[in-house]
């Protein structure tokens, strides 16, 4: 039965084509979650401005309503009613009267009280020049709101008020920003840029720079060879003919937003970044940008209109290599803790996890996680693919967090993206990818190792040099390294040269000054990156009476992050080593510790292998050791302005930051307002709409880190952001 159910238009979804394996129950409550989501999908592209889109959503959502109801399967009449008005909406902000009158139509033969279908239904009849019919459906209109005034006057002049502005599409969520400048959303069944683009290969020779602009080039025609090493491309129906430059996508980030359009290449002014600038110079690389990020298509693949589908056969090597890090397992129960604690096997019993309270039964709990070890860490989670799981990405989570976490049927980061698609292409599991990842690594390690065997190699940080001295000398500011025999420094006193005595010193290229570095804290576990001490941040005396585990200077934090990863655990080791780089024909060896890819080291699943006792920031990437730890990080400025603030906000808007004062100044309206950027009062009704938006969209940021215990419960500054808390008068 199942098997002829879904023969037949599959869910009637381009973004799912699995089999539903769960019996008929479940199969019924799937397709109204179905319906549901692609509802609050097509709020969302409403909301966003994407008017064609929003009617995909609404009609792929009828569609599978109408196959409900042909199964016996019964989708609420509220739902459908919503559907048809919203279309409507959608329709009338592009023109479609026609279209936005006969779902005004169904929606109220549906519910005839439906107050927003009758004024759509106006408004549609308005346009089409009906405009008796248009006052009988405001005079309807009337009557069917609830809770308004008698007086038909006013009543009236709302409606027409109200027919004038653009629609609010019913069961939006509240507070969803107007995202302004979004590019258009990807149809993922199949290329669209097919249609609506055309693209040529050119050179540097054929398509040459004719002006400052970034986008003065002209393309000539004579024949020459081509070395066809740029890409080149423009709209089908656009009255612009020029061909645009699609320069490469920027992937040295892992940024997962919507693409912009260069400030200053937007309002005709030079690049201020040429060659660097990792903003889009043009809609068509917004387009190719967007769809190649998600590999749904190739550039060589542009060149070829009859050639194969646009998407393109994912492996996990291919996966790695564009977005580098490991894949491995870790304990789900930990890493879903609020807040997030990072939890592999235990090393005394692997059955359990390393947590060394709770240790949940791992085989039953584990998730696949992938990790990036940059800077900091940062920890992805990838959530089983099921029948469910749409191939697209979660705009909510992009911005400011999935409420819906595990719930979602969207994936939650890029590298999640890449899984499903690749599970959905060759039906791999989680523990093959981890296999496959493992394996990659150490295909890559091998050859890096075989490539660098001949290659001179230095000791320690690539930052720093490194010496050994004289403890006692350096007290009085000397430099006296040891004598040929190792048993007494260099000085007229011939101090003893003991392991108690001598000290290290490094320099690094920027300072070019000599500093200590303490041995390495022995305590238990070695945090994953060392931080610096927040009173020598601050320019001041560390207070810590002890040993402080944090590290003194940038210099002493290097060094030590070099000694946890090559597993020197002491000074001793440090010296023994250090002197064997000192011998002739060192340099010549290869380790594996140390094999690098492109100028930084490759990171092996073994190194990652720390154990992590205490919470982790996933909005900072930082782990932290103990509670007085962790309350410090999270009452932190620094960590207060990550919660607010993300790469892509800052291109969103449009206006200035929110000064907290939500009214319109009235001098500025009358042209006599001098204090411009300084002014606490919003410059126009859209500056101050833009700040309203703001605020809420602050608010939901402010939520998901109070749900994710990244704020204390009680804390309520936020210095520039504390205007969220007070209510708007």
């Amino acid at each position: 039965m199942f098997s002829k159910m879904f023969d037949c238009k599959l869910f009637f979804s381009s973004r799912s084509t699995l089999p539903f394996p769960g019996s008929q129950d479940q199969y019924e409550v799937f397709i109204k979650e179905l319906v549901w989501n692609l509802f609050g999908e097509g709020n969302d592209v409403f909301k966003e401005g994407e008017w064609t889109k929003s009617i995909e959503m609404y009609t792929e959502a009828l569609s599978i309503a109408e196959y409900a109801d042909s199964e016996d399967i019964c989708v609420p009449t509220g739902l459908l009613e919503k559907l048809y008005a919203n279309r409507a909406a959608a329709y009338l902000n592009i023109g479609l009267y026609d279209q936005a009158l006969e779902d005004c139509e169904k929606a109220l033969q549906l519910n005839d009280g439906n107050y927003k279908a009758l004024y759509r239904k106006a408004k549609s009849l308005k346009e089409l020049g009906r405009h008796q019919e248009a006052y009988e459906a405001v005079a309807k209109c009337s009557l069917a709101v609830p809770q308004v005034r008698r007086q038909t006057r006013t009543l009236y002049k709302s409606f027409i008020f109200f027919l004038n502005n653009t629609e609010t599409p019913m069961g939006m969520a509240v507070g969803m920003p107007d995202v302004k400048g979004l590019p258009a959303a990807v149809d993922l069944a199949k290329n669209p840029l097919a249609d609506t683009h055309e693209f040529k290969q050119a050179c540097s020779i054929c398509f040459v720079k004719t002006g400052p602009g970034v986008l003065d080039y002209t393309l000539h025609t004579e024949d020459h060879k081509c070395k066809k090493d740029a890409l080149l491309g423009r709209f089908i129906h656009s009255p612009d003919k020029s061909w645009k430059l699609i320069r490469p996508r920027p992937t040295k980030t892992q940024y997962v937003g919507p693409y912009y359009i260069c400030k200053e290449v937007a309002v005709g002014k030079e690049c201020l970044y040429p060659g660097h600038c990792t903003f889009a110079y043009c809609q068509e690389e917004i387009d190719v940008w967007t769809l190649e990020r998600k590999g749904f298509i190739s550039r060589e693949l542009l060149f070829d209109p009859f050639g194969p589908s646009s998407n393109v056969r994912l492996t996990v090597p291919k996966i790695l290599q564009e977005h580098h890090g490991i894949f491995m397992f870790l304990c789900g129960v930990c890493f879903d803790h609020k807040p997030r604690i990072i939890s592999k096997t235990n090393k005394d019993n692997p059955s359990l996890c390393s947590h060394p309270v709770t240790k949940h039964d791992f085989e039953d709990h584990k998730c696949l996680v992938h990790i990036l070890k940059e800077n900091t860490v940062r920890y992805s989670k990838i959530r089983p693919l099921t029948p469910y799981c749409q191939l697209d990405l979660c705009r909510h989570e992009v911005r400011y967090g999935c409420v819906r976490e595990d719930e979602c049927f969207y994936a939650h980061s890029l590298i999640e993206l890449k899984v499903w698609m690749l599970q959905h292409e060759l039906g791999i599991t989680h523990e093959n990818i981890v296999q496959e990842a493992k394996k990659f690594w150490n295909a890559t390690a091998m050859l890096q190792g075989s490539q660098l065997s001949t290659v001179q190699r230095r000791f320690g940080p690539p930052n720093l040099k490194m010496m050994f001295v004289c403890g006692q000398c350096w007290r009085h500011g000397q430099l006296n390294e040891a004598d040929k025999n190792k048993k007494y420094c260099t000085a007229k006193a011939r101090h003893t040269w003991a392991k108690d005595r001598r000290v290290v010193l490094v320099s690094s290229h920027e300072r070019k000054k000599w500093t200590t570095v303490r041995p390495l804290p022995t305590k238990k576990p070695i945090p994953s990156q060392f931080e610096i001490c927040m009173h020598v941040t601050a320019g001041k005396k560390c207070q810590y009476i002890g040993n402080c585990t944090f590290a003194h200077s940038a210099e002493e934090r290097d060094l030590w992050t070099y000694m946890k990863e090559n597993n020197i655990p002491d000074m001793d080791q440090l010296y023994e080593q250090w002197l064997q780089s000192q011998k002739p024909g060192w340099g010549e060896e290869t380790s594996s510790n140390s094999i690098r890819e492109n100028g930084k080291q490759i990171h092996m699943p073994t190194d990652y292998a720390e154990e992590v006792a205490g919470n982790h920031c996933w909005l900072c990437g930082k782990n932290c050791n103990s509670e007085k730890q962790w309350q410090q990080h999270i009452t932190s400025d620094k960590h207060k302005d990550r919660v607010f603030n993300s790469e892509d906000d800052q291109n969103c808007w449009q206006y200035r930051f929110p000064t907290g004062t939500f009214k319109v100044c009235e001098r500025f309206l009358k042209g006599t307002c001098t204090e411009d950027d300084l002014c606490k009062l919003a410059h126009g009704e859209q500056e101050l709409k833009e700040w309203m938006e703001r605020r809420e969209f602050l608010l939901m940021k402010l939520a998901k880190a109070r749900k994710d215990h990244l704020i204390a419960p009680n804390d309520n500054d936020f210095g520039k952001y504390s205007f969220l808390l007070k209510d708007i008068k």
